[in-house]
């Protein structure tokens, strides 16, 4: 891809940001519309957890393979069908006449988003190529999550108590088809020089592996042991059998030398651990301010923006200091923010008095806005270039599968803690140990940050990066010979 101007390096940023701002306005708007949905569809505490976490394990399994492709056939062009698939989905799930067929609507808007975060990522990454310009771009982009978890409470809660549920969905309709228009326009097409060859073994167990493990969490409180430890067993071994045959592949889906770099593994750890402390925290919020407060869904949403705000404002400053000073500083902060919000809720039961509820919302939106920009470009940075998509998707898929399996698991403490006793007396206790799981979250934010993000940890990105490209000119040459 061809040196762009300044000003078109910005036009594409902010096209790859309405991408984001597609997928995580979808999340957050979701969130606060669950009561409703619940009471409309008639759904059980886990049919709330699939329409969730149907979206994003669909989205984690998909990620890499969509990263792979966009590399080897064009990343425009695979962010353009991601674009449309997601839109078209969108439009089904408004549609949705059952629980059943919105979470089958939601996994179509899932295969669309898949092309979109991990290849917008590869698409800024080749277009910024100054580490400092990156840094900066890659703020920007945490930004949006910020700015989706401020507008999507609002704007979902307007919508629901006006209009109902299924609007929610429609506010993708507009942002999605401008985003089209205007990425066949601006965005350049670019693709790594050498093609990966596709993975469909790898591929098949890694949706074994999360759909078998998610499935068993979540059934677990209300599925007897016979049910749930086939699916337990079939994780387990799809684990095994992944780890096997992609390190005897030429050209895996996962390329597990990218892990002997310890800032990467590092980063891979601490995106599971930040984003499903993220999803258990938005799914405790939400079904306390509505259902055991009685709050509308507006005011829920009113109640979320002192988690919200903080994000949206300390992501580009988390982008400055990584892109200054490396990303120690904002691992340290993030994970001592969020550990701080866990233990407010855990140890002091934040939600009874209103001063600590938002005290609670105010640290742990510090903390979550501190943490995306130091994972993504950890996880890019130390990475050749032409496997950038493939790099990027990584992480994706690791922020959304810490955001399913923290939803699968928050949820199911919850489910069985509240039993078929009154939901609203026994809420607080029951979300006791799920608070717990949130804070030894972000304590590993915290501690896995400090870990790997010293000077024999960059060494080890460094030797591994050189490894990666001296195996990719040797691989070259025996294609030419």
């Amino acid at each position: 891809m061809s040196e762009l101007s300044p000003r078109r390096r910005l036009l594409v940023l902010a096209i790859c940001c309405m991408s984001l701002l597609l997928v995580s306005l979808d999340n957050t708007v979701l969130n606060v519309a669950l009561p409703s949905l619940q009471r409309d569809l008639h759904a059980s505490t886990s049919g709330l957890q699939w329409t969730i976490d149907a979206y994003t394990l669909v989205l984690a399994s998909l990620l890499m393979l969509a990263g792979s492709t966009a590399d080897r056939i064009g990343r425009r062009r695979v962010f353009t069908a991601g674009l449309v698939v997601f839109t078209l989905g969108s439009l089904l799930c408004s549609l949705a006449p059952d629980l059943e067929t919105l979470v089958a609507f939601r996994m179509v808007q899932a295969v669309g988003g898949s092309m979109l975060n991990p290849v917008a990522m590869s698409i800024i990454t080749n277009t910024f190529t100054d580490p400092r310009e990156r840094a900066r771009a890659i703020g920007a982009w945490g930004a949006v999550v910020g700015l989706s978890m401020a507008a999507g409470p609002l704007v979902g809660g307007l919508l629901v108590d006006s209009v109902g549920w299924r609007s929610i969905f429609w506010i993708n309709l507009p942002v999605g088809l401008a985003a089209l228009v205007l990425t066949l326009r601006f965005v350049p097409e670019s693709r790594a020089p050498k093609a990966r060859r596709a993975d469909p073994v790898g591929q098949l167990l890694v949706i074994a592996l999360f759909g078998s493990l998610t499935y068993a969490i979540i059934e677990a409180p209300h599925a007897p042991l016979s049910t749930t430890a086939p699916f337990g067993a079939l994780a387990l071994g799809s684990l095994l059998a992944l780890l096997r045959y992609e390190s005897r592949r030429r050209e895996p889906l996962i390329d597990l030398r990218f892990f002997r770099s310890a800032p990467f593994s590092g980063a891979t750890v601490i995106a599971v651990s930040a984003f499903a402390s993220l999803g258990g925290f938005l799914f405790l919020s939400t079904l306390y301010l509505q259902n055991v407060r009685g709050l509308g869904a507006l005011e829920a949403g009113l109640w979320m923006l002192p988690m919200a705000l903080p994000t949206f404002l300390c992501a580009p400053l988390s982008g400055r200091l990584v892109g200054s000073r490396g990303p120690r500083l904002p691992l340290l902060v993030a994970g001592g923010a969020m550990t701080a919000a866990g233990l407010l809720f855990a140890l002091f039961e934040a939600e009874t008095s209103d001063a600590a509820l938002v005290a609670g919302y105010v640290l742990f939106g510090v903390g979550f806005g501190f943490v995306n920009a130091p994972i993504t470009n950890t996880a890019v940075s130390g990475m050749p270039r032409a496997q950038a998509g493939v790099a990027s998707a990584v992480a994706s898929t690791s922020r959304q599968l810490g955001q399913a399996l923290g939803v699968a698991v928050i949820g199911a403490v919850l489910a069985a803690g509240v039993g078929s006793s009154s939901y609203a007396e026994s809420f607080a206790a029951a979300s006791r140990p799920g608070w717990w799981i949130i804070t030894a979250c972000g304590l590993a934010v915290l501690v896995v940050g400090a870990a790997t993000s010293g000077r024999w940890a960059r060494a080890t990105a460094r030797r591994t990066a050189e490894r990666l490209e001296s195996a990719e000119i040797r691989e070259a040459a025996g294609a030419d010979a």
